[in-house]
């Protein structure tokens, strides 16, 4: 959190600032809004939308796997529930026999707290007024620049 007070010249000058976190909430969102779609479709609801469980639980994994591909610069406080969705994804997918909606709903109740507030947390330090401190605006817009296609 800044110590003192942030002030911008206008308010395109604040929205260049902010342009970064901004996209940091789109790109976010999308992960908020996949979980809650897994968490409605776990109870077998997935069928309902052309899917079979093999299929639900690839989609399962592609979520894992994104989120832990876009969160690899180290260890978060998101890692312990993603290896744990990842060991149960495994383990129905050798035995979907096993699956359980009680304990996808659990692993997915466990990983929900701590991952919206991991993503929440991550806008709110690369705010314009937590960055403009440390960098310059120039900087800022360069390290977005690779990625605004993407979302």
């Amino acid at each position: 959190m800044s110590l003192s007070k942030v002030t911008y010249g206008s308010e395109e000058e604040e929205r260049r600032w902010n342009a970064l976190s901004e996209l940091m909430t789109r790109f976010h969102q999308w992960f908020k809004d996949e979980y809650k779609v897994m968490y409605k479709s776990a109870n077998g609801s997935f069928e309902n939308r052309g899917l079979s469980l093999l299929g639900y639980l690839d989609t399962v994994s592609a979520f894992s796997a994104e989120l832990t591909t876009s969160h690899h610069g180290g260890k978060t406080s998101i890692h312990g529930g993603i290896e744990d969705l990842t060991q149960r994804v495994e383990k129905w997918r050798k035995d979907p026999t096993s699956y359980s909606y009680d304990e996808m709903k659990s692993c997915l109740d466990s990983l929900s707290g701590v991952l919206f507030t991991h993503l929440d947390q991550e806008v709110e330090d690369i705010r314009g007024d937590q960055l403009k401190p440390y960098f310059t605006i120039e900087e800022i817009e360069n390290i977005g620049k690779g990625h605004r296609n993407d979302i």
